[in-house]
């Protein structure tokens, strides 16, 4: 069998779900009626963002957690996109993230990688979201 090429779910570990939860309602995504009070799953055009429990969530992979988690601003290693219609759109959905509680960590600027512009917040948690308008990307859910 081969491996079916695609993300259903992402799921974060957070510290405070409540906190992070609503973050993420407060950014306007809908949680979806299958949340529970040990996890909050949202909709996202052709998948699901599941915010659960940081060391519940280690537990469930058979993972130890690190020693100490990173600190908020500190890499984690991954990264998540947004990527919008204009570079118009990147600077409204940076600064409504930035409304909803998020760090900015890097202004939108002109990416050395494509035609666009791109930047990044962080979530509660510390989790890097990229926001960007990259016109060379086409198919992507919207």
């Amino acid at each position: 069998m081969t491996v079916p090429s695609r993300i259903s779910i992402v799921t974060l570990g957070v510290a405070d779900l409540a906190r992070s939860t609503a973050f993420y309602e407060a950014l306007g995504w809908r949680r979806r009626p299958e949340s529970q009070p040990t996890i909050s799953f949202f909709d996202n055009a052709g998948s699901m963002l599941a915010l659960f429990d940081q060391s519940s969530l280690a537990e469930d992979a058979q993972l130890a957690e690190p020693p100490q988690a990173p600190a908020r601003g500190e890499f984690r290693g991954a990264t998540y996109a947004i990527n919008c219609d204009s570079d118009d759109d990147v600077l409204a959905v940076l600064a409504a993230a930035e409304a909803a509680g998020a760090r900015v960590s890097k202004p939108a600027e002109r990416s050395p990688f494509f035609a666009g512009l791109d930047g990044y917040f962080l979530d509660p948690d510390g989790h890097a979201w990229e926001v960007a308008h990259n016109p060379d990307l086409h198919g992507l859910p919207r």
